[in-house]
């Protein structure tokens, strides 16, 4: 009698992986003009990091895009030219500072923010390069909104989403055809956790901007956020800059992205950190989303990603 040979235990990271290449890969053979939106946050790095395994050994066979509100960190700025150059990925960079100068959305000024802006950017940008696919970061676990999106989510010819006209996704068959005039957007890792996404970082050793470490940083308290004293944020009346070890959870405009209190100086920290933690990296860290209940829903269903 023949002994069946032992196999690798398949861990949930494992499954994670396969279901993120496969939505990569279903895509790219659906549409015909496929982008990655990355950011150069640790979300779209796995999900670059990913792409790059499911096409190996060739190249990414579609463009990467930035939408940059010019806000930027300088590190994460850095950090993304230098993993378009080690993927050999064709970065394309769509400037929100265009949109301002084409009169396409106002000018909040040289201090306010400009992530609620991105929205016309991203839209101008898709339909001049026609793309029909977008890939995102997005995860269900950030914000209740994004919990309701599907993984493929179907925009409309003005790039609007609607929760209530979406696509079945049971036992995870995906219909990826694009109706003429419409795209969609793609959210291979809607089914991981933060701390999934800290956990295959550190399994698959991917690299990351420094400001996710902890580290000395001049900020100001500002409605309950530490932010980042420096060129777009400046003390007002009543705010003092001082010095304090912090780390970012998220990345965003500098204006708007709060740092949290931390020592956590390596992945291991991290993980142990956030797994203790009950409140989402979003929900304390953008004030870009405390506009109201809603903000986030508001903004996907006008075409934000």
């Amino acid at each position: 009698m023949n002994t069946p040979t032992p196999t690798a235990a398949v861990d949930h990271l494992d499954l994670l992986e396969s279901h993120a290449i496969f939505i990569l890969r279903e895509v790219a053979a659906e549409c015909e003009r496929p982008v990655l939106l990355f950011s150069g946050g640790k979300d779209s790095a796995v999900l670059l990091h990913l792409a790059a395994k499911a096409f190996a050994p060739q190249r990414i066979p579609f463009p990467i895009m930035h939408v940059d509100t010019g806000h930027n960190f300088r590190e994460v700025l850095e950090y993304r030219d230098q993993m378009a150059e080690h993927y050999q990925a064709q970065l394309l960079i769509a400037k929100v500072q265009d949109s301002i100068d084409q009169g396409r959305v106002p000018d909040p000024g040289p201090l306010g923010m400009r992530n609620r802006l991105q929205t016309v950017t991203l839209l101008d940008a898709i339909n001049a390069h026609t793309f029909d696919a977008a890939f995102g970061g997005a995860r269900r676990d950030e914000d209740k909104a994004r919990a309701k999106e599907r993984v493929l989510s179907f925009r409309d010819s003005f790039g609007q989403w609607d929760p209530r006209h979406q696509r079945p996704e049971l036992w995870q068959l995906y219909q990826g055809k694009v109706n003429p005039g419409e795209h969609l957007r793609a959210f291979p890792l809607s089914d991981w956790t933060e701390l999934d996404v800290w956990q295959y970082i550190q399994r698959e050793n991917v690299p990351l901007p420094a400001i996710y470490f902890a580290h000395k940083r001049p900020v100001i308290k500002r409605n309950g956020m530490w932010l980042a004293a420096g060129e777009f944020v400046h003390p007002v009346p009543g705010e003092v800059i001082e010095r304090h070890l912090v780390r970012y959870r998220t990345v965003g405009d500098a204006s708007c992205t709060g740092a949290v209190l931390s020592s956590a100086s390596t992945i291991a920290d991290i993980i142990t950190e956030i797994s203790t933690t009950n409140v989402s990296e979003r929900g304390a860290t953008r004030a870009d989303d405390k506009f109201s209940e809603t903000a986030m829903e508001d903004r996907k269903r006008e075409g934000y990603f």
